[in-house]
């Protein structure tokens, strides 16, 4: 393993360039450009708070402002957008980059660091595109800001680990891509995005906590909304499952990565 990394180091001009290279093709291609990575994200927002907003403005402790739910939303679809961008865009990664990983002088973990960081870089501009709007309706998220790499960090772990690993394996069992794709469909729905945890009662609410990203989308809603810093409490389980998850998948990488070559 400490081969491969260190061939990654050593591509990592390569690494750099191609991850500019199809950002810039995804803008250059397209006319709206760059408004497509953020257009979709924010029409969903535009969606739900159009349809939820009256229901769950009022429910949202602590705040009184009229742009409270929209945020909270953003914040939600913000973290959850880099996550299901790298899990989806990894289940398919091997498979469509075959002829790239029978290249010996290739090196293979070089794409799983290129995928990351195109998802990455989008996420990064709808970042930036939301702060803007949130200047705009003056609610900027203050020093509690300092908190978000590190959310940002840690959701990329959990879904780089899960992501890889799902990846690997369908290319032996090809349903699993069929049945990610359900499953992040349900998942968003088990992750307090477009609702508050304080709706549900207490025995759905500790359910909901087996999923991960509660915690890490909870962090993303008390930096933007709360202005505050996240409850490091609730990040201890993410955290953990995010380390299970990235050594799962070193560990399925290493056994696995030549049948692999040879499946494909």
């Amino acid at each position: 393993m400490n081969q491969q990394l260190g061939e990654l180091w050593r591509a990592r001009h390569f690494i750099r360039t191609s991850i500019r290279n199809e950002f810039v093709s995804r803008v250059v291609r397209s006319r709206l450009g760059f408004l497509w990575i953020v257009l979709y994200p924010l029409a969903q927002v535009a969606i739900y708070a159009f349809v939820l907003s009256i229901v769950m403005a009022a429910k949202l402790p602590g705040l009184t402002t009229a742009y409270a739910y929209p945020i909270y939303l953003t914040a939600g679809i913000l973290a959850w957008s880099l996550f299901a961008e790298i899990v989806s865009r990894s289940l398919n990664l091997y498979i469509e980059n075959g002829n790239l990983l029978k290249k010996v002088v290739f090196p293979k973990l070089a794409l799983p660091a290129i995928m990351t960081g195109s998802a990455l870089l989008n996420n990064l501009l709808l970042l930036a595109a939301v702060l803007v709007i949130f200047a705009f309706l003056g609610h900027l998220p203050g020093a509690a800001i300092v908190w978000l790499p590190i959310l940002m960090a840690l959701l990329l772990v959990l879904a780089l680990g899960v992501g890889l690993l799902l990846g690997l394996l369908n290319v032996f069992i090809r349903d699993i891509g069929q049945i990610v794709s359900i499953v992040l469909q349900f998942g968003f729905w088990l992750t307090p995005i477009v609702y508050n945890l304080e709706l549900l009662s207490e025995r759905y609410r500790h359910l909901l906590y087996l999923n991960p990203l509660t915690g890490i989308v909870q962090g993303y809603q008390d930096v933007l909304l709360y202005r505050q810093a996240p409850d490091l409490g609730v990040l201890i389980y993410p955290a953990t499952c995010a380390a299970v998850s990235v050594v799962l998948a070193v560990w399925v990488y290493r056994r696995g990565i030549d049948d692999v070559v040879d499946v494909l």
